[in-house]
């Protein structure tokens, strides 16, 4: 049973690890506060790869269904959140030209009224006031990332209609729902100059110079949440996904007090709202603190 006066986030996430590349911090500050915040994780990652050289061998790529969910249960403790599995199997990340066919039976093939029955299931259940997910786009176009996208919003309006999944428990409607504005070229930009001011090299050069402003979601951001002093928790979660980060990689050069005094926030676009909460704002909360105070 839910506590009717505590603050609830569920954030949706396609694999293991996408909770700790995309919004821990914000989920550690929230957790500090006293929010109850659930992560629900749409497959275990099967059809990933191994990304950490020093993991790139026979033995782990054997375990890696197996590692994926060992490694997702240190990052929920680290990030101090509870989290499900929806159940559903990795779509994989096709390449080639032409893109060969998606795997039979995979998640991005299931159609997306049954998709979303088990994260309708779980709203009705943990009952959020705030849901975290991705773009349509998915944030980037993995086709995982892509109906994740899908079934929350999906989900979002179904799970306060009763005449819709009669069977999935009692309806609850969430208050707002967000995308991940993570990647976005103001932020990336002014990363890089702060690198190239403190005389280092910066990562981001190759990636500046390939980037379509065309696609830049900047505008896109309503919502930014100061969480600064988190993101070392958001740091060593993702670490603790061993088989899909270097920590040598780019994720780690620029150092913490750069992005710490550059760009103290996590950022988010309101995509759906039904309370009052002027833009732009520095809270998920902002417009329902009145109604559920955190105890």
């Amino acid at each position: 049973m839910t506590d009717a006066h505590q603050l609830r986030l569920l954030a949706v996430h396609a694999h293991p690890d996408d909770e700790s590349s995309k919004g821990a911090a914000t989920m550690a500050r929230y957790v500090a506060e006293g929010v109850e915040v659930l992560v629900a994780t749409c497959t275990g990652g099967e059809r990933g790869s191994v990304l950490n050289p020093a993991l790139d061998r026979p033995e782990v790529w054997e375990r890696l269904p197996q590692l994926r969910v060992e490694e997702m249960a240190r990052a929920r403790e680290i990030l101090g959140v509870s989290q499900e599995f929806l159940g559903f199997v990795d779509s994989g990340l096709p390449e080639g030209d032409p893109l060969p066919p998606l795997p039979e039976g995979c998640f991005a093939l299931v159609p997306t009224e049954e998709a979303a029955a088990p994260l309708v299931e779980l709203i009705r259940r943990f009952r959020p006031h705030v849901v975290l997910t991705y773009d349509e786009n998915g944030g980037y176009p993995h086709p995982d990332h892509i109906k994740t996208h899908e079934i929350s919003v999906h989900a979002f309006e179904a799970a306060g209609d009763p005449e819709r999944y009669p069977d999935l428990g009692e309806p609850w409607q969430p208050s707002k729902l967000y995308y991940h504005m993570t990647f976005t070229l103001t932020r990336v930009r002014a990363l890089h100059e702060a690198m190239l001011e403190a005389g280092a090299e910066s990562p981001y050069a190759e990636w500046l110079a390939n980037w379509d402003p065309e696609r830049d979601m900047s505008a896109r951001v309503t919502t930014r949440v100061p969480c600064a002093e988190y993101f070392p928790v958001r740091d060593a979660a993702l670490i603790a996904h061993a088989t899909q980060i270097d920590p040598a990689g780019r994720w780690f050069a620029c150092p913490m007090d750069v992005q710490q005094q550059v760009w103290p926030t996590e950022d988010y676009e309101l995509a759906r709202s039904l309370v009052d909460s002027p833009l732009p704002e520095d809270d998920l909360f902002a417009g329902i603190r009145s109604e559920v105070p955190v105890p």
